[in-house]
């Protein structure tokens, strides 16, 4: 699709608004839920514009929906049709607390599966690519419809399930694979893995790599550290969630913007605190309404996702979707305040990333005083030199950034966990 083929911001609503209608005419009164959250709201008949949806229809917070699993197990009353219309079982990693279970029909499948295919191909992967999934399949949704899209895209499709890195590396490598799928995390143990090896991923034929579950290329230092491991390969970020789905693509003209796909979403950004909407350019909360999962819907959830929406509309891809300068900046429940200072992974990352000697960390949280304070642990890369310069350069950047002393402690090689899927680098150490 050419700039000039994609819709302008005003078919783009209309074409909302007509979604959103017909699936909120289908929740009620079918979706015990819904109809019973917006008959305690006072909401009667259907939403006039886009602008009365947002003003009249109530948040959706995570906290109600663990409570209604709780309160009708095992999947609660967020389901429109009759138990046996589903098909496919997930469930959130539970990273972020109580972990939820979401069930799709057949046709609510399909409709997330078309939602990975625009991903793909907003990241240039077509039928001609060798697509290596390297994870192992799980209850949570993970890369499942990333899978069957690209069978939908009639790629040649490697899962990468129950193998080693090594194993991996070996498959990407033999079976000449052109486009990657792994978190951010993985794509980096990839890479540290084959140089260990003394393989030249530059030789490799991977160029596209396409990564989700985690924030990570999003940071610029992240970013960078991918691409220079995997010399030649194009960097790709996408997010989701399992309780909505896939939501974004990165943009193909601007690395580090994601573009929310409008033509299943309903995106706004809120200030957590108040629900009002932030303007373009503030930093606020993603609040999204899917409009093709009817069978276990959402509708206006606040996700927990910090963002900032981009002002540049249209895009310079000519796109007029939804756009989220630096994608997703961190999340409202990962911020943990260490004597005063608000500190969010995301930013951490950021500064350690940025240090090549540095192989793996580790952010703990101890609470044994009056406060909590954070200490870092580092994992310096086998050939690293001298590994007490490398703290001190480490806790000054942290210094200088967070304007707080924070310990740095240098560990021995290998002795920090690998991760797979989601990275768990945060811990609370308490005694």
């Amino acid at each position: 699709m050419s700039a000039a083929e994609y819709p302008d911001r005003s078919r783009l609503e209309a074409e909302q608004l007509r979604l959103l209608r017909g699936m909120i005419a289908e929740l009620v009164p079918a979706n015990r839920f819904y109809s019973r959250k917006w008959e305690e709201a006072g909401i009667a008949g259907l939403p006039a514009s886009l602008e009365e949806f947002s003003r009249l229809y109530p948040l959706t917070r995570k906290e109600e929906l663990v409570e209604d699993q709780r309160a009708q197990p095992p999947y609660g009353t967020n389901l429109t049709y009759p138990l046996e219309r589903y098909t496919r079982f997930h469930q959130t990693s539970g990273t972020t607390g109580q972990p939820l279970r979401w069930l799709d029909t057949n046709a609510t499948w399909s409709w997330m599966v078309d939602n990975w295919v625009e991903v793909f191909r907003a990241s240039g992967v077509t039928h001609h690519d060798r697509i290596f999934f390297a994870f192992s399949f799980g209850p949570f949704l993970g890369f499942w419809t990333a899978f069957e899209a690209g069978l939908r895209l009639e790629a040649l499709c490697l899962p990468g399930g129950g193998m080693s890195t090594q194993a991996r590396l070996r498959a990407i490598l033999d079976n000449q694979v052109t486009a990657l799928c792994c978190t951010p995390t993985y794509a980096i143990r990839l890479g540290e893995e084959a140089a260990a090896e003394g393989v030249d991923l530059g030789r490799s034929m991977v160029r596209t790599i396409v990564v989700a579950g985690e924030p990570g290329a999003g940071i610029p230092a992240t970013r960078a550290r991918i691409e220079r491991l995997w010399p030649g390969a194009r960097l790709c970020d996408h997010h989701g969630m399992t309780e909505v789905g896939p939501v974004t693509f990165e943009c193909p003209a601007r690395p580090g913007v994601l573009h929310v796909i409008e033509r299943s979403f309903i995106a706004e950004v809120i200030d957590p605190a108040t629900g009002s909407p932030v303007l373009p350019g503030e930093i606020g909360e993603l609040v999204l309404t899917n409009l093709g999962r009817v069978g276990s819907p959402l509708v206006r959830y606040c996700t927990g996702d910090q963002v900032r929406r981009s002002i540049s509309e249209p895009c310079a891809c000519g796109r007029s979707d939804f756009a989220l300068d630096g994608g997703i900046m961190g999340r409202t429940d990962d911020m943990v305040v260490i004597r005063g200072v608000n500190v969010y992974p995301t930013a951490l990352e950021a500064i350690v990333r940025k240090f090549e000697r540095i192989a793996e960390y580790r952010a703990e949280i101890h609470s044994e005083g009056p406060m909590p304070e954070l200490r870092v642990l580092l994992e310096p890369v086998p050939d690293c030199g001298d590994v007490t310069a490398l703290g001190a350069e480490v806790e000054a950047a942290l210094r200088t950034a967070f304007n707080l002393r924070t310990p740095v402690s240098v560990v021995s090689p290998g002795s920090l966990p690998r991760f797979e899927l989601k990275a768990k680098r945060w811990v609370r150490v308490d005694r």
